[in-house]
């Protein structure tokens, strides 16, 4: 969901850079033949991941939620020169869509892709993540963020996607679901939490921006 109106949602893409070509592209064959594509970050947002990273210069990236690749191959455009960014997601499904794009990319060396799950994987990674990227299962976001705040770096960001779940999160006049609850919980817990500092762009669905200040 947008919460801006689309000629103004227009105007504001015709004013950011244009996606690279082979963004383009695995938009595009998203938008064509995967369920759901409009969980695709897209133009804007992925533009946004892009120079976000740009400003950060990340050493190491974890993504949570790999959906099509497309929002990592835009955070890998501001990896440091000996960078990388390890992506987790369950769905199989998607598996010859993400290799592919990311076998095309000129960042496929500082890619690691990793199908399972989430819960079960984070623990047992060695690294530490100056950005951690949320962009999976509702639910869980509370303990993602639980997870790997340990792994993350003083001075590192969390970016968590969808956390105005369609307006959803302030909309009294429907019956809260499960992942709507999930998603006010979770907004809450990070806005208590005096380790951060964080700051909520309505940026299409919703991205939480998360500085870790200490441990």
């Amino acid at each position: 969901m947008e919460f801006i109106e689309p000629n103004l949602a227009k105007y504001i893409e015709q004013h950011t850079d244009v996606e690279p070509e082979l963004l383009y592209k695995l938009n595009r064959e998203t938008q064509l033949k995967i369920l759901r594509p409009r969980m695709i970050s897209g133009h804007f947002q992925g533009r946004v991941l892009s120079m976000l990273m740009k400003m950060i210069r990340p050493t190491t990236i974890l993504e949570i939620g790999t959906y099509t690749g497309y929002s990592a191959l835009c955070m890998a455009e501001g990896l440091t020169d000996k960078g990388s960014l390890t992506t987790i997601d369950k769905n199989i499904e998607l598996e010859n869509i993400v290799t592919k794009y990311f076998s095309l990319s000129e960042y496929s060396s500082k890619l690691k892709y990793i199908i399972g799950d989430a819960l079960k994987i984070i623990p047992t990674l060695t690294e530490t993540y100056d950005v951690v990227f949320i962009d999976a299962d509702k639910e869980n976001y509370g303990t993602y963020f639980d997870l790997v705040f340990d792994k993350l770096n003083i001075g590192g960001y969390i970016i968590a996607d969808n956390v105005l779940w369609s307006g959803k999160v302030i909309d009294d006049t429907i019956k809260i679901d499960k992942d709507t609850q999930a998603l006010l919980d979770f907004n809450d817990k990070v806005q208590a939490d005096e380790r951060v500092e964080n700051v909520l762009f309505p940026i299409r669905d919703g991205l939480l921006i998360v500085r870790k200040i200490k441990n």
